[in-house]
């Protein structure tokens, strides 16, 4: 396969205080002088964001598509910074960008992603994806993605993430253009006459036995294995107290994993009711599925890491990846501690070798390739270009 030469991939980071110079720094980084086609901006919600985006903007010039989320910490090869800025940037021949901004109505999430999704019309490279940067205060999370595939059909993979605002959700912001928004779906549907490879793996693993989720309504469980959800998972992890002791002293994290065709796709459980003896996370388990407790130690979530990779790059045909955008979980970190994080993104940079890559923490990871579901969690999601 010939792919043209002059196509590029460039990330960029910084932490320096002051937003202005922070977008300036890691702009400039990623784009070297060169006039990218598209540049996304991940960045703490700490900044002044006009003033970082309007930085960002002079540095990669009137004509870029200029797409991004604030974040629960980013990532690159340069590391991982909490309170900073990446940037990626590309462009040349053989890529071909559209973008599109849509309002979420809390009434009907899901049209905001199907709105959102529009983005793709026009497009028509032989390789196509939607990115998707979605604000991760929305409720309903599913239905936005859901909303997506209705538009893009089976045909087109999703990618991307939902944001964050370092850990105090209360409000997240995307960028679209030269505009900071909030409660929004930001999408950039991409075009390339060169292979797109997506990854996406966790890590966790099964805790026999199953149990079937036998009521359930959105996020909302009420019944496993016909018993009360929340009296079942105290007994499953040895814990006498409340459902606040349990998610707040107990165990913060407790993943369900839903069987599906390509492994357990993670839900993180994260409150319960000592009344109804309910509990419930920020995505639907749908009544009637197959669920785990899933276990994981912190070498198990690095291998995670690297088959996200390996897999994203097994699937360009043999090229080796221009750049990489990576969307990682921030539950993971509970997981990687002392070092872990940074242990990961070593990981990720043996698995990528020389290729530039740039990402950040999310609420919530999209990754579509086949069927409709997109939703995941603790989940760490790579979109290669070659």
């Amino acid at each position: 396969m010939q792919i043209n030469p002059h196509r590029w991939f460039g990330a960029g980071q910084s932490s320096a205080a002051d937003a202005a110079k922070a977008g300036a720094e890691a702009a400039a980084e990623a784009i070297g002088g060169r006039d990218p086609k598209a540049v996304f901006v991940f960045c703490s919600v700490a900044y002044d964001l006009p003033a970082l985006v309007a930085a960002v903007r002079d540095e990669a010039g009137p004509d870029a598509a200029i797409v991004g989320s604030t974040t629960m910490g980013e990532l690159g090869n340069a590391g991982m910074t909490v309170g900073g800025v990446a940037v990626a940037a590309l462009g040349g021949d053989g890529f071909t960008v559209h973008t599109r901004v849509a309002p979420i109505d809390q009434h009907d999430p899901r049209a905001a992603g199907a709105d959102a999704a529009e983005a793709l019309r026009g497009l028509h490279d032989p390789n196509r994806v939607l990115i998707l940067f979605c604000d991760g205060m929305a409720g309903r999370p599913h239905e936005i993605v859901r909303g997506a595939y209705s538009t893009a059909g089976a045909a087109w993979p999703l990618v991307g993430g939902f944001g964050a605002d370092d850990r105090h959700f209360e409000k997240t912001y995307q960028i679209h253009g030269d505009a900071v928004v909030s409660e929004s779906v930001v999408a950039l549907a991409l075009g390339s006459d060169g292979p797109i490879g997506i990854g996406m793996a966790h890590g966790w693993r099964r805790t026999e036995p199953p149990m079937i989720v036998t009521k359930s309504h959105g996020a909302h469980i009420y019944r496993l294995d016909d018993q009360p959800a929340l009296d079942v998972l105290l007994r499953r992890n040895n814990f006498d107290g409340t459902a606040d002791e349990f998610f707040d002293r107990g165990r913060a994290l407790q993943p369900l994993g839903l069987s599906r065709r390509n492994g357990e796709d993670i839900r993180v459980i994260h409150a319960g009711d000592d009344e109804e003896r309910s509990v419930w996370g920020t995505a639907d388990v749908p009544q009637g599925a197959l669920v785990w407790l899933m276990e994981a130690d912190r070498q198990a979530l690095i291998d995670g890491a690297t088959w996200s990779c390996t897999e994203a790059i097994a699937r360009l045909d043999g090229l080796a990846p221009l750049g990489v955008l990576a969307f990682d979980c921030g539950g993971r970190r509970a997981g990687l501690v002392e070092g872990g994080m940074e242990e990961e993104i070593d990981a990720m940079r043996t698995a990528l070798g020389d290729a530039p890559f740039v990402g950040f923490y999310t609420t919530g990871e999209i990754a579509r390739v086949r069927g409709a579901s997109g939703l995941h969690h603790l989940t760490l999601v790579t979109l290669a270009l070659a």
